[in-house]
């Protein structure tokens, strides 16, 4: 089963506006994770893991998180606070830094476009 130290937990639900929002608002979102269910070992890395150990790990927390219903809320938060460990929403560490690094490249391509303003074509 997930579990974050009690104070994590509520600093990320009580005090996090950045949280995504439950469409039903039922409660917040990782009251319905399925990993709250499973064993923590499975999403954080013991110290000096074997990278085959690591690898097996890490597949098998990303097919309970395949079947998360709040996986796309579980990967946001894990993407906006931002966490550096474990398996959050099927991407691990390495992964959510690749996206991250991918959703600045497209901030900063888009403010280019957007100080370059649209071209006017010369008249012939």
């Amino acid at each position: 089963m997930l579990q974050l130290p009690p104070q994590r937990l509520q600093v990320a639900a009580a005090t996090s506006p950045r949280l995504p929002a439950r469409e039903d608002e039922a409660g917040p979102w990782h009251t319905e994770a399925v990993c709250r269910r499973d064993e923590a070992g499975l999403f954080f890395a013991p110290s000096k893991e074997p990278t085959a150990a690591r690898l097996a790990r890490e597949e098998a927390a990303k097919r309970v998180c395949a079947r998360c219903p709040v996986m796309i809320e579980c990967r946001e938060h894990a993407l906006l606070q931002p966490e550096p460990y474990g398996v959050w929403g099927g991407l691990t560490a390495a992964e959510r830094r690749v996206v991250l690094a991918r959703r600045r490249r497209r901030e900063v391509e888009l403010k280019k476009a957007a100080s370059t303003g649209p071209q006017i074509a010369a008249a012939g």
